[in-house]
């Protein structure tokens, strides 16, 4: 379960918000696809 610290961090990344959304969702289904904890793409919001 990822902290709320390391999720701020993730989405407060320079980017714009729409990318931010779609990395989001991408990385989340990523991992429930996987049944992993991470998506393998560190740093990134949604992982």
């Amino acid at each position: 379960m990822p902290h709320l610290n390391v999720f701020s961090t993730n989405m407060s990344a320079p980017m714009p918000l729409h990318r931010k959304l779609y990395l989001l969702l991408r990385n989340n289904l990523i991992k429930v696809w996987k049944r992993q904890s991470c998506c393998g793409h560190s740093g990134e919001p949604g992982c």
